[in-house]
């Protein structure tokens, strides 16, 4: 009888297909849950999962579940089914945001014998859907967990064996508030940068000029409307710093242009340069 845990993924959609192919391929036995049967039809004739429901209840056969759910969706979804979790059962999410999310799950699981403990990976497409999921995604991308007090050391190997199996690049762990504020400004911020650029002009002919940098800047304002909006919302106190924090460095570049500061300029440029050959190694 094998050791191997089994996993079921909850929303088998670009993320949650992408894992459910990556543990799949790695021989796991994967549970799919998804709100159409015709996704389920797909995933088990594509091989991505070895089973398939249209069932919550169906979680109860797995020793690891992972939710691949908007932060709203899940909560609600946990207090739902949460009777449902196989006794011992380690939870998991890929939420973007930790704070008023991790708490309030774990709050809801306090009287039954399953243990949330979050995770982000930072991987994803500019498109969505079971068809665009690739385990291939997470080779270079980072894998954060962020553990609370209330959290196992075997519930953190067991997130630590998932990017493991997953072929996540690099794992860190960190706290609620370390990850919100990170990924504030990591992740949202840019997303608001890249919307406000595409959003400056409307010109039907932008797109025959165009080179290299504005499709660069511009490649994740192709954005999902709903997860990016409750995203914000769930963070908005974090965003609204960084992005008078942007405002204000955007003032010194708008300055210095304006006095002809060539100095100045210089300086931003090589500071910048600098900065950004870290995420070069």
């Amino acid at each position: 009888m094998s050791n191997k845990p089994v996993y079921a993924i909850v929303g088998l959609g670009l993320l949650g297909g992408s894992y459910a192919k990556g543990l799949h391929d790695a021989g796991y036995h994967v549970i799919g849950i998804a709100r159409r049967q015709e996704t389920i039809d797909y995933a088990l004739a594509n091989n991505f999962i070895t089973e398939g429901s249209i069932q919550p209840s169906d979680i109860h056969k797995a020793d690891i579940v992972i939710l691949c759910l908007y932060p709203k969706v899940m909560i609600q979804w946990i207090q739902e089914h949460k009777h449902d979790f196989k006794p011992g059962a380690i939870v998991s999410d890929i939420a973007g945001v930790k704070r008023n999310v991790v708490k309030p799950i774990q709050y809801i699981l306090k009287d039954v014998d399953a243990e949330f403990i979050s995770t982000h990976p930072m991987a994803g497409k500019e498109v969505s859907g079971i068809e665009h999921a690739d385990p291939s995604i997470f080779r270079q991308a980072n894998f954060i967990i962020v553990p609370t007090v209330d959290n196992s050391e075997k519930a953190i190997n067991a997130m630590m064996d998932v990017a493991d199996i997953l072929k996540f690049h690099h794992i860190s762990l960190l706290s609620i508030d370390e990850h919100d504020r990170m990924i504030g400004f990591l992740s949202q911020l840019t997303h608001v940068i890249a919307v406000s650029l595409m959003n400056t002009h409307d010109h039907d002919k932008l797109v025959d000029y165009t080179g290299d940098s504005f499709r660069d800047l511009t490649r994740i304002a192709k954005i999902n409307e709903d997860m990016w909006s409750e995203l914000f919302l769930f963070n908005k106190d974090i965003l609204l710093e960084e992005i008078e924090a942007f405002e204000a460095s955007l003032d010194t570049f708008k300055q210095a242009l304006k006095n002809d500061d060539e100095e100045t300029m210089k300086h931003l440029f090589i500071q910048s340069t600098n900065r950004r050959k870290k995420f070069d190694k």
